[in-house]
């Protein structure tokens, strides 16, 4: 039962906090450089499985080792990584391949990648740690 509050309070804090700074950052953002580009709607989906996934594989990688342990300087670190990781495949190799993508959307994303994973883990956990001790 402990690995279903994780997950959940996990993901309840990552699509949250990423829906507001999607909406208000991030699309006004991609919009500047992308344009005609983007779809008027998201394929939910697609987007669906990758939030599915991605709150998995940071539970099974990052905060469930730290159910041991509880918070910490590691547990912050693991997380910034694996956002890192991520979100710099996702950026890198799109400012590699595609002639819009630009340095700024790098920047941004990239950056609110590691800072979203790592509030989301380290919430997720602190959440679990409330509600299970």
């Amino acid at each position: 039962m402990i690995h279903v509050i994780l997950y959940l309070s996990t993901a309840v804090i990552f699509l949250v906090i990423d829906a507001v700074v999607l909406t208000t950052v991030m699309k006004p953002l991609f919009e500047k450089h992308l344009g005609e580009a983007l779809l008027q709607d998201i394929r939910l989906v697609p987007a669906m499985l990758f939030y599915l996934f991605y709150i998995f594989a940071l539970q099974w990688l990052v905060t469930a080792p730290a159910l041991e342990t509880g918070l910490s300087w590691r547990l912050a670190l693991n997380a910034a990584v694996f956002g890192a990781v991520a979100y710099g495949t996702y950026e890198f190799t799109n400012w590699a391949t595609l002639k819009a993508w630009s340095w700024e959307m790098v920047a941004v994303d990239f950056s609110w990648g590691i800072i979203l994973t790592t509030l989301s883990a380290l919430g997720g956990l602190y959440v679990t740690r409330m509600l299970t001790s």
